[in-house]
């Protein structure tokens, strides 16, 4: 059974899209008070220094890219459009393997987490349901499955769960893949996500698919936001909580069913018979 695939294929579009979908932000744009000319040098000195003076649009979106690469963890959360759906995700990775988070799409929701090299989902019924009837259940099966599933996690065996989901350093590699999209750059008006001061770098592809990145000025220059407007798969993607740690508990074992044995009972099942 491979009803997990469909979901978590549309996150890790989500995650592997770091490079070129983030999040736009609208600018409170205070360049100065009216009493900044009377005491002109006690305001210039009160400004902290600009960390990307001399550098051009190109060089800062590479920057952000590998200040970000180098991350301990982070959380991701936004929409993005793939394959014609909304897909809301909000997850936390670590370069060890942990992750925990929550994706779903129109009504189907499903929480995940990953502690000990060892998957685990939980979804809604509806979550259940519909990937029951995507991969060929019958109705009557379909609602079979959401029910054994219901309130419980599904232990997702090795070789179906997308490992690289929970692979920061995997995830993260793969920013690079693609350099001609931060090729070609321009500065856009400064910017603040969640309060922190950004500086927003923009590529307009020929394609009228527009890409608005966002690296903080303060602290490390981590990429904070991706916002894609226009293309195939626009939308949004927040990044926040870098290098802070990320807890995931493995769920007590009377609420998870082993889809991997399952599996094997069910062709057991089919030989006898």
């Amino acid at each position: 059974m491979a009803a997990n695939r469909r979901l978590l294929v549309s996150a890790m579009v989500c995650a592997t899209a770091i490079a070129g979908l983030s999040a736009c932000s609208k600018s409170d744009s205070g360049n100065g008070g009216s009493g900044a000319a009377k005491e002109p040098t006690a305001t210039a000195s009160s400004k902290p220094a600009d960390p990307f003076k001399g550098l051009s649009a190109d060089q800062i979106a590479d920057k952000g890219i590998e200040t970000t690469k180098g991350a301990t963890s982070l959380r991701m959360a936004g929409r993005v459009k793939t394959d014609g759906d909304l897909m809301d995700v909000d997850f936390a990775v670590d370069d060890k393997g942990t992750c925990t988070g929550t994706m779903g799409t129109d009504g189907a929701t499903a929480e995940l987490l990953q502690t000990d090299d060892v998957m685990y989902m939980k979804g809604n019924e509806k979550f259940w349901t519909s990937m029951g009837k995507e991969e060929g259940s019958s109705g009557e099966e379909a609602a079979g499955i959401a029910e054994m599933l219901k309130g419980r996690w599904m232990k997702i065996p090795a070789d179906e769960g997308p490992g690289e989901m929970c692979d920061l350093k995997g995830m993260v590699s793969d920013m690079d893949d693609d350099k001609s999209e931060r090729t070609g750059m321009t500065k856009g008006p400064d910017a603040e996500v969640n309060g922190v001061p950004a500086a927003v770098v923009v590529k307009k592809k020929a394609d009228g698919e527009t890409i608005e990145m966002y690296v903080a000025k303060e602290g490390k220059p981590y990429l904070l936001k991706v916002h894609v407007v226009g293309g195939d798969e626009p939308g949004t993607m927040v990044f926040s909580d870098y290098d802070k740690p990320v807890k995931a508990v493995a769920p007590p074992a009377d609420e998870v069913v082993d889809m991997e044995k399952l599996q094997g009972l069910g062709d057991q099942g089919a030989g006898a018979a």
